[in-house]
């Protein structure tokens, strides 16, 4: 049970946080009123984390005792906070938080911004020991610990990459997993996908909460969703004759895009009669495309070359630090560029508006934005940014909020659709006329040599 350390002059506060920590499963390991009396906690209870308000009495506020805490102790503090103008949230990226919320908060977002700075933590802390373990292993004719040439320890690390596909639904698709929580934003994007694309989505799963994310688009029969029960594997396959035998008729145009995930794997004969349905509908002209998944936790090497014959692309994720590798040679390379995560993170942030924007395609909460934009490009970005930006929307009537449950809920206005889609198709434009340029440059070098 991880401990946090609450941090906050205002009781109500303080107080309504232990209740809701306590019902999350968290131990509070003390409060404190005070920047002072926040450092003198966290060096006698040692939590796991810190929840801190900025603006607190005394002589030390909560950014300056954040950079204490973490400096000295190597505990990681998230700031929550009502003050989210761009002064403070500058001093406040100096000390390198772990996470910024802004008040009111609600449940979900304190259970997030915990568990992804316990994790972001945790994943810092083995960084540093195979960081340790590769200085140990210096280069050859090296002395252990001494430096290279560049004044940095030698290290046999690979960068760290992001895989973007640029079309799932062009074949049909393996992907491998190992870790049950990495799959799900993988797979939200590629029914996305599909529905975009149009044409028959057809999601067939064990155990998933992925349909409460489609609620429409379900109703509408945009997306159909299939249970498939223990030991009843094999009652997919009349559910894909059916969903593909009227895709043979002469001029249809119709597709089917599939996302079938077998996290259980015990009825492997059935899984690969499924595997082989499918390719001989595609071997006969049917418009079939999409993801056969398979947790391969529990199946050994040669049931995995198995299932792989005759699949040209496999995707294969082996945990949280692992993005996507691909594992067969056949692998079409046109299909897909590789580029570095810091990139893809310099894109994101500092093209945020237009991310937003597409985001906005339907009722979502400022929450479910943050956690969107983490979960397609693995960026971290501040709520108050995200929020800033839908204040100005609805500052001009672009937006509305109504409350659905416990979360409030954006709407896009009329008036706000015409101005999205304008702005969005600004972007566009000019994006093209970036790379346009960019083009020209490459060709005119190309030319010169």
């Amino acid at each position: 049970m991880s401990k946090i350390l609450v941090v906050d002059d205002e009781a109500i506060i303080t107080m309504q946080l232990e209740e809701r920590l306590s019902t999350m499963g968290y131990s509070v390991a003390g409060m404190a009123a005070s920047g002072e009396d926040a450092v003198d906690k966290a060096r006698s209870v040692r939590p796991d984390l810190v929840l801190m308000d900025i603006v607190m009495p005394g002589k030390m506020n909560g950014i300056e005792a954040a950079k204490i805490i973490t400096t000295e102790l190597d505990i990681p503090v998230v700031f929550v906070t009502s003050y989210a103008d761009d002064t403070i949230i500058e001093k406040a990226k100096n000390v390198r938080p772990y996470g910024y919320i802004v008040k009111p908060f609600n449940e979900l977002e304190i259970k997030a911004a915990i568990e992804v700075a316990l994790f972001r933590k945790a994943t810092e802390r083995e960084d540093q020991k195979v960081r340790k373990s590769a200085q140990e292993r210096s280069a050859p004719g090296m002395e252990t610990g001494t430096l290279a040439p560049d004044g940095l320890a030698y290290l046999d690390l690979p960068e760290i990459k992001t895989v973007l596909l640029k079309d799932i639904f062009t074949d049909i698709v393996l992907f491998l997993y190992t870790d049950q929580v990495v799959k799900d934003p993988i797979f939200k994007f590629a029914l996305e996908e599909g529905i975009k694309k149009g044409g028959r989505n057809l999601f067939a799963y064990s155990q998933s909460t992925l349909q409460k994310y489609f609620p429409k688009e379900i109703q509408k029969k945009e997306l159909y969703t299939y249970r498939i029960k223990r030991h009843e594997v094999r009652t997919l396959l009349p559910v894909l004759e059916k969903c593909t035998d009227s895709l043979l008729y002469n001029g249809t145009m119709d597709s089917l895009q599939i996302l079938l995930d077998f996290s259980e794997t015990e009825e492997f004969n059935d899984i690969l009669a499924i595997r082989n349905l499918i390719l001989e509908k595609k071997a006969t002209k049917t418009h079939i495309s999409g993801i056969i998944a398979i947790n391969i936790g529990k199946i050994d090497h040669t049931l995995i070359k198995t299932l792989a014959e005759g699949i040209p692309k496999i995707i294969v994720s082996t945990g949280k630090e692992t993005t996507l590798s691909f594992a067969h040679q056949t692998f079409p390379a046109g299909l897909i560029s590789v580029v570095p995560q810091s990139t893809v993170d310099d894109v994101v942030k500092k093209s945020l508006e237009p991310v937003v924007l597409s985001l906005l395609d339907k009722p979502i909460s400022g929450y479910d934005i943050v956690h969107e934009i983490h979960n397609r490009y693995k960026v971290f970005i501040p709520q108050a940014r995200v929020y800033t930006l839908l204040h100005d929307l609805m500052e001009n009537g672009h937006l509305e909020i109504r409350v659905s449950g416990k979360s409030k809920l954006y709407y896009t206005t009329e008036k706000g659709r015409k101005h999205i889609n304008q702005k969005l198709d600004d972007f566009k434009q000019v994006f093209e006329h970036i790379m346009g340029g960019v083009s020209e440059v490459n060709a005119g070098k190309n030319d010169e040599k």
